[in-house]
C-alpha cells in the first residue's frame, strides 16, 4: 500500500472506515459482547495468573477468576436495587412533590407570560396524548432492547472464558500477520495495550467506590433524600466520559426534585457534585490511572457520540478505552502515525508546523 499515491491511500482509509462504522452497525449484537469480553478477559489476567502460579489447573483458575467477577458485578446490581427500594416505596411522597413543583412553575411562567394555568395544562394535556398515543411503538422496541441486554450479558462470561483458554491461539494469529523482524514491536504494543485496559477499567472499578462513597456519603450526612442512590446513578453515569457527568448532575437534580419540597437541597446536591468531581479530575483519577490513556478531549468526546451513534450505549463505555488501544497501534505504524497524533494529547512545541525550506543562495 506504500507504493499507492498519497490520495489513493487516503481514500482506502476513508473507505475503510465507513465500511468499519457499517460493520459495527449491523454486527453490533456479535462485536460488542466479544469487545467488553475482550477487556474483561486482560482485568482478570492478574487473578488468572496469580491462580496458575498456585498451581490452579487453567480451566478452573479461569472458572474462579470469571466467579469472582460475577459476584462483584452481582454485588453492585443488588446495591442499586437496594438503593432503589426506598424511591419505590416513596411514590406517593414524590408524585406530590412533583405536582407541587409543577404548580410553583407553572404559576411563575403565568406571570412572566401571557399563557394562562388552563392554557398550559391544556398543551401539557395535549402532548401527553400524544406521548402515550406514541408509547406503543417502543414498547415493541424496548422488548427487543431487553432481549439484548439478557443476550449481551449472557455472552459475556462465555467469551471471556474462552478469550483466557485460547489467549495463546489469539497472540499467535496477531504475530502470524507480520515478519519476523517486527515482532518486537508488537510484543511491546501488546504489553502496553494490555496495560492500558487494566490501568483504565480497574480504575473505573475504583472510581465508582469512591465517587459513591464521596458523594452519596456527603449527601447523607447533609439529609438529602435517597443520597446514595444518588451518588451510585452519577458515579455509573460518569463512566462515559464528558457527557455523563452533565446526564449524572440532571438525574441527581431531578431526584432531588421529586424527593424534596424545599429548592434549596437542589444546590447543595449541584455544590456537592461539583466538589467530587473536581477532586475526581484533578486528583483521585489521575494518580488511579496515571496518565496512560493519553486522549485527547476533542477526540474522546467525538469518539463518546460516534461509539454512541454506531453501538449505542455499550459503544459509549467502550469508546475511549478503544480509542487508548487504537492510538498504540497507530503510534507504532508508518503508514497510520498521523491518526495517532490526531487522537494525542501532546501539543506542538513550535508554533510553526509548517518549516520554511532555506532561501537558495543568490549566485555573484
Amino acid at each position: 500500500m506504500q507504493s499507492f499515491p498519497l490520495t489513493v491511500r487516503r481514500s482506502i482509509e476513508l473507505v475503510g472506515l465507513v465500511v468499519l462504522g457499517m460493520v459495527i452497525i449491523y454486527g453490533q449484537q456479535i462485536i460488542m459482547p466479544l469487545l467488553m469480553a475482550f477487556f474483561m478477559s486482560i482485568v482478570l489476567l492478574p487473578v488468572y495468573r496469580f491462580l496458575v502460579r498456585k498451581k490452579f489447573p487453567r480451566v478452573l483458575a479461569i472458572f474462579l477468576a470469571l466467579l469472582l467477577m460475577i459476584i462483584i458485578i452481582t454485588g453492585i446490581m443488588f446495591f442499586i436495587m437496594m438503593q432503589t427500594k426506598p424511591v419505590i416505596s416513596d411514590f406517593a411522597t414524590i408524585k406530590q412533590n412533583i405536582l407541587n413543583h409543577i404548580n410553583e412553575l407553572s404559576a411563575w411562567f403565568s406571570e412572566k407570560t401571557s399563557i394562562s394555568t388552563a392554557q398550559q395544562s391544556q398543551f401539557a394535556n395535549e402532548q401527553s396524548k400524544k406521548i402515550l398515543d406514541s408509547a406503543g411503538q417502543y414498547l415493541g422496541g424496548a422488548a427487543g432492547s431487553i432481549g439484548s441486554v439478557l443476550i449481551f450479558f449472557g455472552l459475556l462470561p462465555i467469551y471471556t472464558f474462552l478469550m483466557l483458554l485460547y489467549k495463546d491461539i489469539l497472540k499467535q494469529f496477531v504475530y502470524l500477520w507480520f515478519p519476523q523482524q517486527q515482532h518486537p514491536k508488537i510484543k511491546d504494543a501488546l504489553a502496553e495495550t494490555e496495560s492500558i485496559i487494566k490501568s483504565y477499567i480497574a480504575g473505573l472499578l475504583i472510581q465508582i467506590t469512591y465517587i459513591t462513597i464521596l458523594l452519596g456519603g456527603g449527601l447523607l450526612i447533609m439529609g438529602i433524600p435517597h443520597a446514595l442512590l444518588i451518588g451510585v446513578i452519577f458515579a455509573v453515569l460518569n463512566l462515559i466520559p464528558y457527557i455523563g457527568a452533565l446526564f449524572g448532575n440532571i438525574l441527581g437534580v431531578l431526584l432531588t426534585l421529586s424527593s424534596s419540597p424545599d429548592l434549596s437541597d437542589v444546590i447543595t446536591v449541584l455544590i456537592t457534585i461539583a466538589i467530587v468531581q473536581f477532586l475526581d479530575n484533578n486528583i483521585l483519577m489521575p494518580r488511579i490511572v496515571g496518565g496512560k490513556v493519553r486522549v485527547n478531549a476533542l477526540a474522546s468526546l467525538a469518539g463518546v457520540f460516534v461509539g454512541g451513534a454506531l453501538a449505542g450505549v455499550p459503544g459509549m463505555f467502550l469508546s475511549l478505552p478503544l480509542l487508548a488501544v487504537a492510538k498504540v497501534i497507530f503510534d507504532r505504524t508508518e503508514q497510520f502515525k498521523q491518526w495517532g497524533v490526531l487522537f494525542g494529547d501532546k501539543l506542538p512545541q513550535k508554533r510553526n508546523l509548517l518549516k520554511r525550506k532555506p532561501k537558495a543562495p543568490v549566485k555573484k
